[in-house]
């Protein structure tokens, strides 16, 4: 039996393959303000501008690569029963070769009905104002905003539950439910956090090494230690 490799990923995992961070210092996103642009809000007041920015988004995906960090997990498939959890709504993971990945917010490459959460289609090309299901409700993209439910976050912590391993790749721990997943594993279970600025962890009674590296860095570095 294999050993069960949790990984949680972070915007800091898809960083290196020239997708921007979710924030920026400044706070922006790509220049726009948060809650203008991932929020039921933003899309109520300008679906437009919400949509513009996602087709942008989903464009720059066919630009960019998988690194060497998604690399290496995929290649690890080999050692260890791996669950990768992201909150990356990017298909890198999938790209590099991992065959069980969860995505916590969305995905840019799916759209779904704004009156039926469930009826989500495979979707790679610009969205626009008119493009609808079958009924004639609106497409918008398949992404969790802020002020929304994250429908993933049981099955989740029901996969982190059973991890052997938990690694944590390039999140700042700030955004939640995600950011409290790892307090879902195993007392005994050892958690590498691999982050170029990693946050401080209180009260995690895991052993714990933190790995101030970026993800391919730091997944060669814990590749070497299991």
């Amino acid at each position: 039996m294999k050993k069960k490799l949790v990984i949680l990923s972070g915007a800091g995992m898809s960083a290196e393959s020239g997708i921007k961070t979710f924030r920026d210092a400044d706070g922006l996103w790509e220049g726009h303000d948060i809650m203008e642009v991932a929020s039921p809000i933003g899309w109520n007041k300008n679906p437009e501008l919400v949509l513009d920015f996602y087709n942008k988004r989903r464009a720059q995906l066919f630009e960019v690569q998988p690194n060497r960090g998604h690399e290496i997990i995929a290649e690890m498939e080999d050692q260890f029963d791996i669950h990768v959890i992201t909150q990356n709504v990017d298909d890198l993971h999938e790209r590099a070769g991992s065959t069980k990945v969860l995505h916590l917010h969305g995905e840019l490459l799916k759209v779904r009905s704004i009156a039926n959460e469930n009826h989500i289609l495979d979707w790679k090309t610009d969205l626009n104002l008119g493009d609808t299901d079958k009924h004639g409700h609106q497409l918008r993209p398949h992404i969790v905003w802020f002020g929304e439910a994250v429908p993933a976050i049981d099955e989740a912590i029901e996969i982190v539950e059973t991890a052997d391993y938990l690694i944590v790749i390039g999140t700042s721990l700030q955004v939640y439910p995600a950011a409290g997943l790892m307090n879902y594993a195993k007392q005994q279970v050892p958690v590498y956090y691999i982050d170029l600025k990693p946050a401080t962890i209180y009260d995690l009674p895991n052993p714990l090494e933190v790995i101030p590296m970026s993800a391919s860095e730091g997944m060669e570095f814990v590749k070497g230690r299991l």
